[in-house]
């Protein structure tokens, strides 16, 4: 009786570690809400992976660039964006499954092929249709086209609501927000309710000035420390922690330990060139790691500090970032692991290392600002992007190499 009590502790334990790690943050921003009239879809990645990384495939009928798990086969994406600027992301539902098939979890393999097929929200549709079923999939996808197109979809093994972010009776001020439940799902069932709360207050206090960007999504939302149960921020001085010891419970705050990376990518208007659809990625930890922008043009000359390495296949800016969160979590005995040394991330004193990420991310997108407003009427030019992603390479590796001067003093 005693084994039998155990090995259910065991399994019970095993399934609370895999919905947590398995729980995204994500939004669909229209063009109501951005400064240029251009769609935003952003996802905050939490997993059991901490290895992220950026790798180039040549599909069925469209390129793809797509955020991969390090130790990966081909086969397999966590978000993406193709040739034809069709661009997709997910967050795991834990309140749409109906039935008792027991191999699940195949979102990843489901978007490596969407990705490979699909142009148009249309074409989505028409893929879950004709897909085999089950499915083997409980989640929210999100997916945006160079039409114009911007939508979540609500899929379980044998079939999908689709929740229109261009419809003003569902999202009158132009804008989704998803977690790890669904709106048609079982009610009070699912999970991430505060974290869907954080990302609300955050989003509706700056959507009527319609001037949200990638930067913004990444300093705000990726990088935001606001708990709405709890009504504190930790980036704010009342509530800073450095007046007690500077530990703080990683719980429910957007960014969490098993934040593995964020994604954004910026859209085309109707009629515009699909290749200008913009991957700006954060590898890493996303408080210490640095947005880089991708286009599927680059092929498989994108920065070499978001590829694999010739000596691994993890990311040079995944690694520097991990390094980061590894000092923020480094208690390691009893629960220590859920607690993060938050004066290193962000302080009065010398501002963290959060402050100057910032800084090199802001050097980054000022070295691509001019070049992509060019670009959108001319197209990429091959040359400079090489030139550029080698002038962010050496951003990021600089701002890493300062982040770990201070560090050694």
């Amino acid at each position: 009786m005693k084994k039998i009590e155990i090995c259910i502790v065991f399994i019970a334990l095993i399934l609370i570690q895999a919905t947590d790690l398995m729980a995204c943050t994500s939004a669909i921003i229209t063009g109501k809400m951005t400064p240029d009239g251009r769609p935003l879809l952003w996802k905050h990645r939490d997993t059991g992976e901490d290895n992220n990384r950026i790798q180039f495939f040549k599909g069925k009928k469209y390129d793809f660039l797509g955020l991969v798990n390090s130790p990966d086969q081909t086969g397999i994406v966590w978000a993406g964006t193709n040739s034809a600027g069709f661009s997709i992301i997910n967050t795991a539902s834990y309140n749409l499954k109906d039935d008792d098939v027991k191999e699940m979890d195949m979102e990843g393999v489901l978007m490596f092929d969407a990705l490979s097929e699909c142009q148009t929200l249309e074409d989505f549709e028409k893929f879950l249709n004709n897909r085999k079923k089950p499915l083997r999939v409980e989640a929210n996808f999100g997916v945006i086209d160079a039409q114009g197109g911007a939508a979540y979809y609500e899929v379980n093994n044998h079939k999908f609501v689709k929740v229109d972010a261009n419809d003003p009776r569902i999202a009158p001020e132009g804008y989704l927000i998803y977690t790890n439940f669904s709106y048609t799902g079982r009610k009070d069932e699912g999970m991430g309710y505060i974290r869907y709360k954080n990302a609300t207050d955050i989003i509706l206090k700056r959507a009527p000035f319609a001037d949200i960007t990638p930067q913004w999504i990444f300093n705000n939302l990726s990088r935001s420390f606001y708990h709405s149960l709890q009504g504190i921020d930790l980036l704010k001085p009342e509530f800073s922690p450095e007046k007690a010891s500077g530990w703080v419970v990683d719980q429910d705050f957007i960014p969490r330990k098993s934040s593995t990376a964020s994604v954004v990518f910026h859209g085309v208007k109707r009629g515009e060139n699909p290749e200008m659809t913009t991957m700006w990625t954060v590898l890493g930890y996303p408080p210490a790691g640095i947005a880089v922008p991708l286009w599927v043009k680059g092929g498989e000359n994108q920065p070499e500090v978001m590829v694999k390495t010739s000596e691994s296949n993890n990311a040079f800016a995944c690694d520097k970032a991990l390094d980061l969160k590894y000092k923020t979590f480094s208690l390691k005995r009893g629960n220590g692991g859920k607690y993060m040394n938050f004066n290193l991330i962000y302080n009065s004193k010398d501002g963290g290392y959060m402050k100057d990420i910032q800084k090199g991310e802001s050097v980054i997108f000022n070295i691509y600002k001019e070049k992509i407003e060019r670009w959108r009427v001319s197209g990429i030019n091959p040359q400079e992007l090489r030139e550029s992603n080698k002038n962010a390479d050496d951003v990021v590796k600089a701002t890493y190499a300062g982040i770990s001067c201070s560090f050694d003093n």
